[in-house]
């Protein structure tokens, strides 16, 4: 269970990084850039620790699928980019795949 608690902090990391990306401006703000740094750095070593006890496969799918489907979201919430009915089915298909792999890693 520890296990997904840092798949979580590595999923919530990276998150806070990537939205710090887009407010960095291309690495011209120095406290943005920070965060960039930070966030993917806590992000890494999370992912990496949860890897201990979770499989390659499952961990990369969440972390990756939740990932972006937040970002997404985020985007069209924070930063006002526009979002659309071919969004939300692609957000809907991101996280039907990371079922499946988790589902199909269970079977095993």
């Amino acid at each position: 269970m520890k296990a997904y608690l840092f798949l979580a902090i590595a999923i919530s990391s990276e998150l806070f990084g990537t939205s710090m990306l887009k407010a960095s401006n291309g690495f011209t703000k120095f406290w943005p850039s920070l965060g960039v740094l930070l966030g993917f750095g806590l992000a890494f070593y999370a992912l990496s620790t949860s890897l201990q006890h979770i499989p390659l496969s499952v961990a990369y799918a969440i972390w990756s699928g939740v990932g972006t489907a937040v970002t997404a979201v985020i985007g069209v919430v924070i930063w006002k980019e526009s979002g659309s009915l071919t969004m939300v089915f692609g957000i809907v298909l991101i996280i039907a795949g990371v079922i499946l792999l988790n589902l199909k890693s269970v079977a095993h």
